[in-house]
């Protein structure tokens, strides 16, 4: 915990942060490194998908037709984040899954990856709330399909998936429908359940249909 800062619960609220010290304008209190992240599928072909930079000319992955990175060295650190997400974008082509379901397999992928170094922790994932007992049906149904969507793109690299994460994951993340409602601030949820409505059960977006957080810390 950041010496400056301690958590706290507000009745009804849920988390939160509070300073214990005075803090000086311009002061930076905490950085982490995010748990996982990626770029949005509407910037995917302007922006390096390891260092974030905007760039006119672009090395694309020649595997998934999809990742971009400025140089070589990107490309090369990057390749232990995006060796799995390779061959489950590979199995999809031409479809491109939505940024929430890109993101959530991210996370799923750092989460079973045992030896990957993180940086100290607000929050634990298992922490995080995923309210779903004060969602409404629509809201709950609409989660459902993308999670319906995450186990599909996960197939190709973890067709064990229930096996893998009662294993590797907290007990609240072990569903993937538990997880994407993690990811999502409620207020996005009406949006994306219409949006989803308009697709084929199962189906794959190649559109970016929400705001999404992009970023799991």
């Amino acid at each position: 915990m950041a010496p400056k800062l301690e958590r706290f619960v507000s009745p009804g609220k849920g988390n939160g942060l509070r300073a214990t010290a005075n803090i000086k304008r311009g002061e930076l209190v905490y950085s982490a490194e995010p748990l996982a992240c990626c770029v949005s599928n509407k910037l995917s072909r302007d922006v390096c998908h390891h260092c974030f930079t905007r760039c006119e000319t672009l090395l694309r992955c020649s595997q998934c037709k999809m990742a971009r990175y400025c140089n070589i060295t990107c490309q090369k650190r990057a390749w232990i984040g995006h060796k799995r997400e390779c061959k489950c974008l590979q199995s999809l082509l031409p479809r491109i899954p939505t940024d929430s379901v890109r993101l959530a397999a991210r996370l799923t992928f750092a989460l079973l990856s045992p030896s990957k170094s993180r940086s100290e922790e607000l929050y634990t994932l298992e922490e995080h709330e995923s309210h779903l007992s004060s969602m409404s049906e629509q809201k709950k149904q609409g989660l459902s399909q993308l999670a319906s969507m995450l186990e599909l793109y996960l197939q190709q690299e973890v067709p064990d998936l229930a096996q893998e994460v009662t294993s590797a994951l907290p007990p609240s993340c072990q569903e993937p429908f538990s997880l994407i409602a993690k990811l999502f601030d409620r207020s996005v949820l009406p949006a994306v359940s219409k949006h989803i409505q308009q697709h084929t059960h199962g189906a794959l977006c190649g559109s970016r249909c929400t705001q999404d957080s992009l970023a799991a810390c």
